[in-house]
């Protein structure tokens, strides 16, 4: 999509997976992400990977969106990236979205090879695969998640040991409670009690045993 550069400060209409629609100003473009400024007077980092298709409205159809000339996390490099964006995001106030229906409020803390960790005032800390993120938007500098006081979001806000891969942290949290995506499907709510060639069993509040494929797990929480 590297040709889109030629429409960098004008209308675009984007396509994300979920069927989900959003107009904006394009404001940048990189190796596998775009920037997109909208009326709501948000930045949305979205990674090419979900983006189901670009349209140029028509001028009928056009918003007027002032353009906003620069954008609140700065790479330092002439070409951003989907992974220099989350790693120049990591202490600020996000909102994420990652299944199919809510939005995740908090901070990025850390990055490893294939996830990011997230913390929220609402899951606590959770694990994030990057694929699964569809799209990143940094608060206002005077915005806080719930309006919380910035004392309730701890620098450190788990001493959990982090492992290098999705997959290796998930095998750290055998034995655990753990929620998948949001617990939205309740079969995703449960012990976790083995991870092997990347399938994890876990056992739900009925004592059911349910195998998951963990290319498929959006987040992942534990209490």
């Amino acid at each position: 999509m590297k040709h889109l550069s030629n429409f960098i400060g004008e209308n675009i209409v984007v396509e994300i997976s979920g069927h989900k629609q959003n107009m904006g100003i394009l404001v940048d473009i990189g190796t596998d992400i775009i920037v997109l400024y909208t009326n709501d007077k948000d930045f949305y980092y979205i990674p090419l990977l979900h983006i189901q298709k670009i349209k140029i409205p028509k001028l009928n159809e056009m918003e007027q969106i002032e353009n906003p000339g620069t954008t609140p996390i700065n790479t330092h490099t002439d070409e951003i990236s989907l992974r220099k964006i989350i790693n120049n995001a990591k202490g600020l106030f996000v909102e994420i979205f990652v299944t199919s229906k809510n939005s995740i409020h908090g901070y990025i803390t850390s990055l490893m090879n294939d996830y990011f960790v997230f913390y929220s005032p609402v899951y606590k800390t959770m694990f994030i695969p990057f694929q699964h993120l569809k799209w990143l938007i940094p608060y206002s500098p005077n915005q806080t998640p719930y309006g919380l006081d910035k004392q309730n979001f701890p620098v450190n806000p788990s001493r959990i040991t982090l492992a290098r891969t999705f997959e290796e942290q998930v095998k750290k949290l055998q034995g655990q409670m753990v929620v998948f995506d949001l617990g939205e499907d309740k079969d995703k709510i449960g012990q976790l009690k083995q991870i092997e060639s990347n399938v994890i069993e876990i056992v739900t509040a009925r004592e059911e045993s349910t195998f998951i494929n963990t290319r498929h797990i959006k987040t992942l929480h534990f209490s």
